[in-house]
């Protein structure tokens, strides 16, 4: 029998102390990549302190990979610059939406399990996996990595068949 579709859901919500690759700001933008499946959000001009809100739905396949993120500048002479670059490990928010299923969690707020900065994520502090109407959730802020400044806050959405029959 197949593994049941699950859909993964990375809300890029914001960045915070983006580096400078223009005169006085940046035009950042960012590129997130799951396995070969790649998708990214707008352009916000001239801003070091972007507000994107927008949702990127891939599809998990096995086996688990990690999710990697590339903030860049956009110019419209040349390339454009890279303004640093992410990654999260999915391994915990499926452990964590395994262990929903086993224990039938489907009330709000449930906390599965926290994970901590380690060598396998870009994580800027502890984060929280929790069951919020039957979804895994897990909001995080990750530390670009290759710059002198820059966070990206997301939220990430664990969405499988079980989740919908809760």
């Amino acid at each position: 029998m197949s593994e049941p579709l699950r859909l993964l859901k990375v809300i890029v919500v914001q960045g915070k102390r983006l580096v400078i690759r223009d005169f006085k700001s940046s035009d950042p933008y960012v590129v997130v990549k799951l396995g070969n499946q790649t998708s990214k959000t707008r352009v916000i001009n001239c801003c070091l302190n972007p507000v994107w809100n927008e949702e990127l739905t891939f599809t998990m396949t096995e086996p688990l990979g990690v999710l990697n993120l590339e903030v860049f500048d956009k110019d419209f002479l040349k390339a454009d610059d890279k303004m640093g670059n992410a990654y999260l490990n999915l391994q915990p928010l499926v452990s964590a939406a395994r262990l929903r299923d086993i224990l039938g969690v489907s009330s709000v707020d449930t906390t599965l399990r926290k994970v901590i900065p380690d060598s396998e994520n870009c994580l800027v502090c502890e984060s929280s996996i929790i069951c919020v109407n039957g979804e895994v959730v897990q909001n995080v802020w990750l530390r670009l990595r290759g710059v002198e400044s820059g966070d990206l806050e997301l939220t990430i959405k664990l969405i499988t068949p079980a989740a919908s029959s809760l």
